[in-house]
């Protein structure tokens, strides 16, 4: 009787750990939708993950499969957008290359080089192409144009992310915290 009273009670403590840390990796998730150092919707999933690895959830392969995937999506489409502002904005390729490139550089001077990063890519990218600062500018701000959009995406999906996880700790409310 004992040793299932202290199975039990082992059961609930890992079960209490794995939604602290799945809350911690939601939360990361949202402050990673500003700062392109941390991956945040991979870590954010990686919360829904946890809460699934609990005892009382069950594993739902088909919710963490949709998940993930959207987590790829958008962090595929976090280095896409602001390449797409700056060709909406009339960049050349040249832009859209500087804005890329300009991106990566700019993840190696936090905290502002992911915003000033691919904006001053995107001008070197067009100057190089045609010489014309007027063009150079504009595209340039197509490409902070896209990098804000980008990080409001992420920002909208981390927040879902966040309401899955405590739509799973309601909807388990009792099991997981029936001491």
């Amino acid at each position: 009787m004992i040793e299932s009273y202290f199975e039990f009670l082992r059961e609930q403590i890992m079960d209490i750990f794995l939604i602290t840390v799945g809350f911690l990796c939601v939360l990361v998730g949202i402050l990673g939708s500003f700062l392109p150092v941390l991956p945040g919707l991979p870590i954010s999933w990686l919360g829904l993950l946890l809460i699934h690895l609990t005892s009382v959830v069950p594993m739902n392969y088909t919710f963490l499969g949709v998940w993930l995937a959207v987590a790829l999506l958008i962090l595929i489409l976090d280095y896409v957008i602001p390449a797409m502002g700056t060709k909406k904005f009339g960049g050349s390729k040249y832009g859209i290359y500087g804005t890329t490139l300009g991106l990566i550089v700019g993840l190696f001077f936090p905290p502002f080089g992911f915003i000033v990063g691919p904006f001053v890519g995107a001008y070197i990218g067009e100057m190089i192409n045609q010489q014309n600062s007027k063009v150079a500018v504009k595209a340039a701000w197509g490409s902070f144009v896209g990098f804000l959009a980008s990080s409001f995406m992420k920002f909208i999906v981390s927040f879902i992310f966040v309401g899955l996880f405590i739509w799973k700790i309601i909807e388990y409310r009792e099991a997981l915290f029936s001491f």
